[in-house]
């Protein structure tokens, strides 16, 4: 499986970076069909609350690509909201 983390308008840190990784290993663990994901991590405006956006596209062979993007006050939730929304999508195709 193939991870790929952008940060857009910043610099991310280790310590991000380890939190994303984290929480996509929880999630292809639930979802082993799981064959890329893709991570933007975007500043959408520096100087105002909601300001941190999180894209997530994950490929799973045999359907389309699923997507999810949450705007936060922290990445870390808007990660976490991304991933819960992604979870639910995953469920729909696990049930076909």
């Amino acid at each position: 499986m193939e991870v790929q983390i952008k940060a857009i308008h910043f610099d991310i840190t280790d310590k991000l970076e380890g939190f994303v990784n984290k929480k996509l290993d929880r999630l292809v663990r639930r979802f082993e069909n799981i064959s890329q994901i893709e991570v933007n991590l975007r500043l959408v405006k520096p100087e105002t609350a909601l300001n941190k956006e999180a894209g997530i596209k994950i490929a799973v062979p045999g359907s389309a690509d699923l997507y999810a993007s949450k705007t936060c006050d922290t990445f870390e939730e808007a990660i976490d909201l991304s991933i819960e929304a992604l979870e639910r999508q995953l469920e729909k195709i696990k049930g076909k």
